[in-house]
């Protein structure tokens, strides 16, 4: 399975490595950086790296590469979903996944990949299970473990560990029992010159924080589950009465977890939130280009589109840009070319607009097409694809929970071409 894993920086060193069967040579990190050198951006290195002896398989997460040294054949998706994993167990044990969280808890770190993995294959990657093995850094634990000498690993077997329901430990008990669920959609699009969808489409997740007494049944139903295509669920979801029924039946796992990631492909069925109307111009012999950007919310059920950001690559001949924006604030970048305009919230009465003047290169030809716009947004308590929750019930206990629901969608790729 797994015999060697390297975490590599932004600026290409390893600083981290772990190895499981039999100690592999950092030289084989040099296929990974020829593969790097090689891509445009730091995301588009190839996920799976075939090299004469191994296979390296990396994902990309917080500015760390973490790559994987596989010598047998294993399917990819199975390694790069537990890289995954440890790279959300970090993030739960440290509160950030970063170099200097990674070394500040070097110990720990070498800890929990020791009991994730055992002779290379996983074992233990639920994290109430881990916290019962590995106890979380705090800072009274970490000067104890100094003077002491001791370890954060603990002496009992976890009591889940062996139980039909490893995800949830036992006897755990609450104050206040709450169970809390986002609906968080992320929509990808390409729209084109005249406003129309080239492509559309929704990936959403649902994540919970549920703080339970006792071994509580949850059934979480929805009004529309049909929407949902390519559905990927926790293990505690029971799929038998998911196909059946299209109800989510599971005993959660205790604290924050991801209950469930989906996609909605079908383009009619993805609206899209915001339109642009814009006109950016370049006439052939002049030295000004001209800029007009305007944008608006559709489609958004009445809710505010709030943090929205604007970025466009300008072609190379533009020297500068004079413009006037009616909200927020915009930023040249004269040697990367980089427009950014931060709009913030939209007023549906008074639309942002951007409008000024480029000055071109004197001489310069026009530029051969016209730069594209991204843009970033987000809309709380919506859920685009309008999928919504209809009742969350829970067997088992006999107390009341305080139960909460909340929607977001959010822009992923989200590009209109001019």
């Amino acid at each position: 399975m797994i015999h060697s894993l390297f975490l590599i920086n932004a600026s290409g060193d390893i600083f981290l490595e772990k190895h499981w069967k039999s100690v592999v040579s950092r030289s084989v990190c040099d296929y990974f950086f020829e593969a790097q050198e090689r891509a445009t951006e730091p995301e588009n290195v190839p996920p799976v790296i075939p090299t004469p002896h191994h296979y390296l398989i990396s994902v990309l997460r917080h500015r760390i590469y973490f790559v994987a040294v596989i010598q047998s054949e294993v399917p990819p998706l199975f390694v790069i979903e537990f890289l995954h994993r440890v790279v959300d167990t970090f993030q739960d044990y440290f509160g950030v996944c970063t170099e200097a969280a990674i070394k500040d808890n070097v110990v720990v770190v070498y800890e929990l990949l020791e009991e994730m993995l055992d002779n290379g294959f996983p074992l233990a990657t639920e994290s109430n299970i881990l916290k019962e093995l590995i106890k979380p850094p705090t800072i009274l634990r970490t000067m104890v473990n100094t003077i002491t000498g001791s370890t954060n690993v603990g002496e009992q077997l976890p009591t889940g560990q062996l139980s039909v329901v490893p995800w949830r430990r036992t006897g755990v008990k609450y104050t206040n029992n709450e169970a809390y669920f986002d609906v968080v959609e992320e929509i990808d699009a390409i729209i084109d010159k005249s406003g129309s969808t080239i492509t559309a489409e929704i990936q959403g997740v649902i994540d919970a924080c549920v703080k339970l007494t006792g071994m509580p049944d949850l059934t979480l139903s929805f009004m529309n589950p049909r929407l949902l295509d390519d559905v990927s669920f926790h293990p505690c979801v029971r799929f038998k009465r998911w196909e059946a029924e299209r109800i989510l039946s599971f005993i959660p796992p205790d604290g924050n977890f991801r209950l469930l990631s989906y996609h909605v492909s079908s383009q009619n069925l993805v609206a899209i939130p915001v339109y642009v109307k814009h006109n950016i111009t370049f006439r052939e012999g002049s030295s000004q280009g001209r800029f007009d950007l305007t944008l608006g919310p559709k489609q958004t059920m009445g809710k505010a589109v709030e943090s929205v950001l604007v970025s466009s690559q300008l072609p190379r001949g533009v020297l500068n840009a004079n413009l006037n924006p009616s909200q927020g604030a915009y930023t040249f970048d004269p040697v990367t070319k980089l427009l950014t305009w931060d709009v913030g919230k939209i007023n549906p009465q008074k639309l942002p607009n951007l409008k000024g003047t480029m000055n071109l290169q004197a001489g310069a030809s026009k530029p051969d097409e016209n730069p594209t716009i991204n843009i970033q947004f987000k809309i709380q308590q919506m859920a685009i694809s309008g999928l919504k929750v209809n009742r969350l019930d829970m067997y088992g206990e006999k107390y009341k929970p305080f139960k909460g629901i909340k929607y977001m969608t959010k822009a992923g790729k989200f590009q209109v071409r001019t």
